[in-house]
């Protein structure tokens, strides 16, 4: 059984739409299934979170929850109230004439809700059902199969295409509940929820992301490796390059629905050696004085 939404992330029935984000990013970096390879219960645990927060980052999902109408799990509560006094009359009669519905009117009542009436029974489509599917940052940009754990002994593999996007709702025809009376079976709604990545950052269909050069690198140019969803790729480090510059790799970002790629942009951070240089800093006193110039001018009171 699902566990109560905001006790999963660690927050009061009040807490504030920034909040439950912030709890949702801290968690979802803690148990990210990158940072704990092999971990089962991490894994689930994550799923967990990645479930509470798509209820509780939907307004109306929420507003829902805190209702009643629907369950941790989002699926719909049984109504409180049914018809079943509607379908007990007098002896070999169905339906109650003085509660409005009359037997005439049937057929038209069930086409309203896509049933149809047949020797006395009727064939509805079944329902759709609603999933969460918590997704790797990689997986979504590159594009993964994944199977989903609907219950005991049920599941579902689920094809993530690439360039999906977080909230975005995959339509499994056919996948949901079964109907009735040899309906057709309804579809598998399937809402991505794509987990945080340690170093990249998406923006549309552009990936960014920050990477450490060392002060020769940075002063003298360099051609250096970077990380891209796809995998290490070689970039070119100009020469002078301060920390803030940032430079652009073609086509390494989000796949497009036409085939094209966004880019990635790599974001330089000048990186001084560990517990510092002596050699550095001898060369350092005697060339500051001689080369002064003032990197906060105009930047600021």
């Amino acid at each position: 059984m699902a566990r109560n939404p905001y006790d999963v992330l660690g927050v009061k029935k009040e807490a504030s739409e920034e909040e439950i984000r912030s709890a949702y990013r801290k968690l979802a970096k803690r148990y990210h299934p990158d940072l704990n390879p092999g971990n089962k219960e991490a894994e689930a645990r994550f799923k967990e979170i990645a479930a509470a927060n798509d209820l509780l980052s939907d307004k109306d999902k929420r507003a829902r929850f805190d209702r009643g109408e629907i369950d941790e799990s989002g699926a719909e509560r049984p109504p409180t109230h049914g018809w079943r006094g509607f379908a007990e009359g007098a002896p070999g009669e169905k339906y109650h004439a003085a509660e409005g519905i009359n037997p005439e009117d049937l057929d038209e009542l069930f086409g309203m809700f896509g049933r149809r009436r047949e020797g006395g029974g009727f064939r509805m489509r079944g329902p759709d059902q609603h999933f969460v599917l918590a997704v790797d940052f990689l997986d979504a940009v590159n594009g993964a199969k994944k199977r989903l754990e609907l219950g005991p002994g049920q599941t579902l593999d689920v094809t993530v295409p690439a360039g999906v996007r977080d909230g975005q709702v995959l339509r499994l025809k056919g996948q949901g509940a079964p109907g009735l009376g040899g309906g057709p079976a309804g579809d598998a709604l399937i809402e991505v929820r794509i987990a945080p990545h340690p170093i990249f950052r998406r923006e549309g269909d552009d990936i960014h992301v920050e990477l450490p050069v060392t002060l020769g690198e940075a002063v003298l140019g360099a051609r250096v490796s970077v990380p891209t969803p796809t995998g290490q790729v070689a970039m070119s480090v100009p020469p002078n390059a301060n920390t803030g510059r940032v430079l652009r790799l073609r086509g390494k970002g989000v796949a497009r629905p036409d085939g094209s790629h966004g880019d990635e942009y790599v974001t330089l951070k000048v990186v001084l050696p560990e517990g510092g240089d002596p050699e550095l800093a001898a060369f350092l006193r005697d060339w500051a004085p001689k080369h002064p110039y003032d990197p906060r001018k105009g930047g600021g009171p």
